[in-house]
């Protein structure tokens, strides 16, 4: 059988810190704003989800495109 390549360990222990270009990343997404509020939704239906969904990404974008004209 021939062999290409080997596999490695992920080493284990405490994780490393993390690098400028991720702190970056995280600093950027933690700007970002979100519609859709925080917490936990229980819905009787796939329907009543969907419909809050829907609601919340159309006044996302409503707001972007009023953001966008000024």
């Amino acid at each position: 059988m021939r062999e290409i390549g080997k596999r490695t360990q992920r080493p284990t222990g405490e994780p490393r810190p993390p690098t400028p270009e991720e702190r970056k990343w995280v600093e950027k997404m933690a700007q970002h704003p979100t519609r859709i509020p925080k917490g936990v939704f229980r819905y009787r239906s796939h329907e009543e989800a969907n419909r809050d969904w829907e609601k919340w990404h159309v006044e996302q974008v409503v707001e972007l495109a009023d953001r966008r004209q000024r």
